[in-house]
């Protein structure tokens, strides 16, 4: 997810955040996991996940381990 620099800090990744999680619950998803980068550039998008529930998790689908890669998951059955 990116927002654009002009519209950041006005609750837009939040709002679509929440959107995207409801949506998956709906469809009765029990999981969602996301991939981000480790820099520090990304430090603001681990905590907005990390604020909305998801923790750090293991590599998962295709991917593998890598330094520039953090991988996060979030059990939607509690939400």
């Amino acid at each position: 997810m990116e927002i654009r620099l002009d519209y950041l800090r006005q609750g837009i990744a939040s709002t679509m955040l929440s959107h995207l999680m409801r949506e998956a619950a709906g469809r009765g998803y029990k999981r969602l996991s996301l991939e981000t980068g480790s820099m520090a550039f990304f430090e603001p998008a681990r905590q907005l996940y990390s604020a909305f529930g998801f923790m750090p998790c293991a590599p998962f689908a295709d991917y593998s381990e890598d330094p520039n890669s953090v991988f996060m998951s979030k059990q939607l059955d509690d939400t």
